[in-house]
């Protein structure tokens, strides 16, 4: 008997099948449809579920599903920033519906790739984690007292909206100054790009690293300042949660010490209270599949 697991976010749809310890045998992904109907993205997401139900040959015990959020445990619906057709779209109910008889449980995916971490990766015995994903937008998720902590709604965790910047820039959220505005990837390039970074249209935040490693002062200013958001950020809830580990993942954070360098040196700055000092930050270690690997934890508990 198998798990199906889900990690649906506003770039691409994952689906896959874990074992009982959490080992993933089976994965696919298809992108998520841009700027299409709600139905259009529940069409791609649906036909996700019927390949796995396929490969699994209905040996599926429990569904768990990664979403981005906002969501809502309580009704089981999702309003996804990056998933704009999506609002209150009644998600959990849509995936059970496919799966009659079969308990199914919905997670933001910052929570999710944290559990994710937790379990089989780079957080594997932190009592106290936040997890993170460094990309086209900062999520997060927290493990408390070695517990996943959803919050009052399911949204607890939601790091990349912590204000950074009193004055900064408008956010996607509707707030203004969140750490997602200067340490996400785009976020990065525009910086840059209004700096004198000249490249070509369409370079993003992987030719920004790149460009970073090789020197460029306008490239490493860039990745300097949004690594002292995240740091500030970072200090800010470690201090509220009274964190030992920290573990960012995603596209951002795989440009390693470009970030990691400057993130461990403002930290050291920022978080000075002396219940802090053995706070750690380390990269992630499953990738893209931390997210299906938490909703596997999740559909578990």
């Amino acid at each position: 008997m198998f798990t199906l697991c889900l990690d649906i976010g506003g770039t691409k749809v994952a689906a896959g099948l874990a074992d009982a310890e959490g080992v993933l045998v089976h994965t696919a992904t298809c992108p998520t449809p841009a700027g299409a109907s709600a139905e259009l993205v529940w069409v791609a997401v649906a036909s996700m579920i019927a390949d796995e139900l396929r490969a699994a040959d209905g040996a599926v015990r429990a569904v768990g599903i990664a979403c981005s959020g906002p969501i809502d445990l309580n009704s089981g619906n999702v309003s996804p920033i990056n998933i704009a057709s999506w609002r209150g779209f009644p998600l959990r109910d849509r995936v059970a519906a496919t799966v009659p008889g079969v308990p199914v449980r919905l997670g933001g995916d910052g929570v999710c790739m944290t559990m994710g971490e937790h379990w089989h990766g780079a957080g594997r015995g932190a009592g106290f984690l936040l997890g993170m994903v460094v990309s086209t937008g900062v999520g997060g998720g927290l493990v408390l007292n070695g517990a996943p902590y959803a919050g009052r709604t399911g949204n607890a965790g939601h790091v990349g909206h912590v204000v950074v910047e009193q004055n900064g820039e408008p956010c996607s959220c509707g707030g203004r100054g969140c750490v997602e505005t200067v340490a996400a990837g785009p976020w990065l390039v525009r910086w840059a790009r209004a700096n004198g970074w000249s490249a070509p249209p369409g370079a993003g935040a992987r030719e920004l690293a790149d460009a970073a490693a090789t020197g460029n002062a306008i490239a490493v200013r860039a990745f300097h300042r949004g690594a002292t958001a995240l740091a500030a950020m970072i200090a800010s809830v470690a201090a509220v949660c009274d964190l030992d580990l920290v573990v960012i993942g995603g596209g951002v954070a795989k440009s390693g010490r470009l970030l990691f360098d400057p993130v461990r040196a403002a930290l050291a700055d920022y978080a000075r209270l002396d219940f802090l000092a053995g706070l750690r930050v380390v990269p992630a270690e499953l990738g893209g599949d931390a997210g299906l690997v938490g909703a596997a934890r999740l559909a578990g508990l």
